[in-house]
């Protein structure tokens, strides 16, 4: 799985971002919808709740056909990953950020086949990326593009205020990263032409999808967005009817 997972289209999800649906209904319109990678967080759910999402989730790709394409993790929690396993789960790996249980933990745990993502370091993060030692990680979580109501304290910097990543930097984080960077906090549809150009490999959402009135329609239009604006990137110019047919291609 480390050698080929996708990380372009990114959903975080947990029942507290759903406007009361259920988790599993959003995770099948996104994945229907193309998106790659499914992300489970909440701060609300138990640890056995927790455990249901993520069968809930593994479920819904398998039904989908896409087990192979669409990478499932759990944020922060190593136990739930491993209880998930334990009963026979499919669950790709995990999210950490710096002060969450240490990558190499995770890895010791997990295994070399298990995708680790971790939240790059809003503190000097052009030097981190640059110095860090990434043997361990499989990818980086920056941000946030807009301050975010869903995670209040992505981006917190030393002086206690958010920091905003505008797309010059966010460029410049895609040339200096040795390893694939996901970019989200508050991302939009508007946002997707500028940033899929900054060369960052995906983008990230939560309410863009989970709080959307048709979740299924606004995740098309993300994951066509930023196909269209990568493949502009690359010189090519897409055929946007191929694009109405099958979200697929």
């Amino acid at each position: 799985m480390r050698s080929r997972f996708d990380i372009s289209a990114y959903l975080v999800v947990g029942p507290e971002n759903t406007n009361g649906r259920p988790v599993p209904q959003i995770i099948k319109e996104a994945v229907e919808a193309g998106f790659t990678c499914v992300q489970i967080r909440s701060k609300i759910a138990s640890a056995r709740e927790l455990i249901e999402l993520t069968r809930h989730a593994s479920d819904v790709i398998a039904e989908s056909g896409r087990s192979e394409e669409v990478t499932l993790l759990v944020d922060d929690r190593l136990d739930v990953v491993l209880a998930a396993r334990k009963q026979g789960i499919k669950v790709d790996g995990i999210h950490v950020g710096q002060s969450d249980i240490p990558v190499e933990v995770c890895r010791e745990y997990l295994g070399e086949d298990s995708i680790i993502g971790l939240s790059a370091s809003t503190h000097d993060l052009f030097e981190y990326v640059r110095t860090a030692d990434v043997s361990q990680i499989d990818y980086f979580g920056a941000g946030p593009l807009h301050e975010t109501s869903t995670k209040p304290d992505c981006g917190l910097d030393l002086d206690g205020k958010v920091k905003i990543r505008g797309f010059s930097e966010l460029a410049e984080l895609a040339r200096l990263s040795p390893i694939p960077v996901v970019v989200g906090g508050g991302v939009m549809l508007d946002d997707i032409p500028q940033l899929a150009r900054t060369g960052v490999d995906g983008f990230f959402v939560v309410s863009a999808v989970a709080g959307a009135n048709d979740p299924r329609s606004e995740a098309i239009r993300l994951v066509e967005a930023w196909k269209a604006n990568k493949l502009m990137k690359a010189g090519v110019r897409p055929d946007i009817a191929d694009y109405d047919a099958d979200p697929f291609l």
